[in-house]
């Protein structure tokens, strides 16, 4: 087994989006599709108080992808065209499969120690599935494996540790999505299948990714040349591990809304216009 090599390790940027929610961002939807199959990832913690009251993310329309939202402290209330309502809570996940469209709404809320603290991560969809049934994946945080084993806690969202398979399934991508806690001096050693893209975003503490030293906050990206992950630490890190297949596809991102080709962009916006976008 040899393990894959860092291609890049990315800071995030700090944006601004829905009703001016500050997050810290480092994957955005782009043509390139350098990271097929993922599309975006945002971290977000609300714990400044500079920032004011937080505003959230009003009804806005989805198209084409999987919006996937981990929180690890605070709530976020959600409502959506389906008629699904609830609220996402410490340690909980929704996958959610926009398909051929959704209107939703998510508006977090802080937790009793003031903070909101979580991950939001787009996948594509592949272009036979893009305007397929919308659908949630609702996961509860009691409902969400631990293994621990020689200082290494995984929460593991999807995918499959030691024989123990995460609670998402049935995705298209193949994904790997798992929140990893090393403990100090302790080792983590993962197979990644050939041709998978590699994600990890580093979010607490230090660590040797690849024998290459990574601090919170940062996004490192794997090479496809080897065939496992290896992370060391002294000290103790925590990062998100995201894998899957590539599509391989042409992909046109819009907004909200990620497509194939620019005419399908046109149509959906036509959609929205003409009342026809929900089906």
């Amino acid at each position: 087994m040899t393990n894959r090599t860092i291609s890049q390790i990315i800071e995030p940027k700090m944006v601004i989006e829905g009703a001016g929610v500050l997050l810290r961002r480092s994957i955005a939807p782009h043509a390139s599709n350098l990271f097929d199959p993922f599309l975006l990832f945002d971290h977000f913690a609300f714990n400044n108080p500079l920032e004011g009251p937080i505003r959230g993310f009003p009804t806005h329309p989805h198209r084409g992808i999987e919006t996937v939202t981990y929180m690890l402290e605070g709530t976020v209330r959600h409502r959506d065209s389906l008629g699904n309502a609830g609220t996402i809570a410490e340690g909980d996940v929704q996958w959610m499969t926009s398909g051929r469209g959704i209107l939703h709404e998510e508006m977090p809320r802080r937790s009793e120690r003031g903070n909101i603290y979580g991950f939001q991560l787009w996948v594509n969809l592949p272009a036979a599935q893009k305007m397929g049934e919308p659908r949630y994946q609702e996961v509860s945080s009691g409902t969400i494996p631990v293994i621990e084993k020689d200082g290494v806690t995984i929460r593991l969202v999807a995918g499959e540790v030691d024989g123990v398979r995460g609670p998402v399934t049935e995705i298209a991508a193949a994904p790997l999505y798992m929140d990893v806690k090393l403990d100090p001096g302790s080792r983590f050693i993962y197979p990644i299948p050939g041709g998978h893209t590699a994600l990890m975003y580093v979010f607490e503490g230090t660590g040797e990714f690849s024998n290459e030293v990574v601090e919170a906050v940062s996004l490192v990206k794997f090479n496809d040349d080897g065939d496992q992950v290896e992370v060391k630490t002294e000290a103790g890190v925590r990062f998100m591990l995201i894998a899957g297949a590539p599509f391989k596809e042409p992909i046109f991102p819009y907004g909200p809304f990620v497509m194939n080709t620019r005419e399908e962009i046109e149509e959906t916006i036509r959609e929205l216009r003409n009342g026809t976008f929900i089906k």
